[in-house]
């Protein structure tokens, strides 16, 4: 996810904690006006869930009525809060063929739009095939008998991506509104993209995918929409590009997409993620001239709305807007944060395309990702301590 600072801390993310994308605006590019703030946001604290898991990498809620919250850990497994506490058994064990450690294992997590009917839910992992490490985007279904149960024989394999280097996996899996699944992959790892992944529309190394899990294409398991922007001589999955190690993106309910793209060894960056948009790894590191160091070529490159350098922070964990209303002062504001540095900042839109970034609270957590529960309230998982915290008014 990182390079040198980034390894240590995906090697600490993922390591001693794993892992650790520009607003994405994928199923919908609208450009919503920007929501008025009705005041400074009150100090803020981070209230204790739940606890007790193991290297946790993502917090879901399911979209079922349930309000139960899915913890992801590294190792393999998938873990239930409900009614405020962990429930002894894992929904999920796929450890025996997940390969974990740095920034690797398993990694996301998405329910299908019509989960409380079909059942389905879609994992991102890692395993070896044949000394092979791949990614691997998999469906499986809850059994019918138990909701709080997998059903570990179920998996259907929809996409293997072989990975040249073992980090700058990526993970993400989301449903945007349009129904489809996008998957955020990393550039293959290693440092500054030895490959030229970022830059290539011939693999999916390095991007955001949009396919549809409700169809096939071919031999291919999965749909690939008609509208996707590049179905012709290159990867028709592909979405976005030019990306190093999308972690974590989130849509929201305006239908942008924002994505924390980590960087390699100088500046982390938010993005909103655009149809076709080339976000400019590894030409440039955020804002930044990257290869060459100076004077490179920008054009048709889609800049960062925010990034921030490594005195705050080495490893950007992408988070989401706020929609709840418990804090009516970040109404509006993208929240997201830091593996490192333990920062959680708010982006405020000021005026249509002008973001102010701001810190919101300064923790020791080491944040592997954030949740948000079907109110909009948001959750923070800290990976060290193994614990779900809520984002809260002091």
């Amino acid at each position: 996810m990182y390079a040198s600072c980034k390894k240590w801390m995906l090697a600490v993310l993922l390591c001693a904690a794993v892992m650790a994308l520009q607003a994405c605006g994928g199923a919908g590019n609208s450009s919503p006006q920007p929501n008025p703030q009705p005041g400074p946001v009150p100090p803020l604290t981070l209230t204790s869930v739940a606890s007790g898991f193991t290297s946790p990498l993502a917090l879901v809620q399911s979209n079922d009525g349930t309000n139960r919250f899915f913890v992801v850990e590294q190792r393999g497994t998938i873990r239930i809060i409900q009614n405020g506490a962990p429930l002894a058994a894992n929904f999920l064990d796929i450890s025996s063929k997940v390969s974990s450690g740095g920034e690797k294992g398993l990694l996301g997590l998405a329910f299908h739009p019509q989960f409380a009917q079909n059942r389905k839910f879609y994992i991102n992992y890692t395993r070896v095939q044949n000394s092979q490490l791949q990614s691997v985007i998999a469906e499986y279904l809850v059994s019918a008998a138990d909701p709080n149960q997998a059903d570990a024989t179920s998996e259907r394999i929809l996409l293997v991506l072989n990975q040249p280097f073992d980090n700058h996996n990526g993970g993400q899996l989301a449903f945007g509104p349009d129904g489809f699944l996008y998957i955020g992959f990393g550039d293959g790892g290693s440092g500054g993209d030895p490959m030229g992944n970022g830059q290539s529309l011939s693999t999916l190394l390095g991007k955001i995918l949009r396919i549809n899990v409700n169809g096939t294409s071919g031999s291919k398991p999965y749909g690939i929409p008609a509208d996707n922007p590049f179905l012709n001589g290159a990867a028709p999955e592909i979405w976005a590009y030019g990306l190093r190690n999308p972690w974590r993106f989130s849509f929201d309910s305006t239908g942008r997409l924002f994505c924390g793209d980590v960087g390699q060894g100088q500046f982390e960056e938010v993005d909103i993620i655009q149809k076709g948009g080339n976000y400019g790894w590894n030409v440039m590191e955020g804002a930044h001239c990257f290869n060459p160091s100076s004077g490179c070529n920008q054009s048709g490159l889609i800049l960062p709305i925010a990034e921030y350098d490594h005195s705050e922070g080495t490893a950007i964990i992408g988070g989401f807007v706020y929609r709840g209303t418990a804090i009516t002062q970040l109404q509006g504001s993208y929240v997201f944060g830091d593996f490192t540095g333990g920062k959680i900042w708010r982006l405020q839109e000021t005026s249509s395309g002008s973001w102010t970034r701001t810190v919101l609270l300064t923790t020791t957590r080491t944040i592997s990702s954030f949740g948000q529960d079907q109110a909009g309230e948001l959750y923070v998982v800290d990976y060290g301590a193994g614990a779900v915290l809520k984002l809260t008014p002091q």
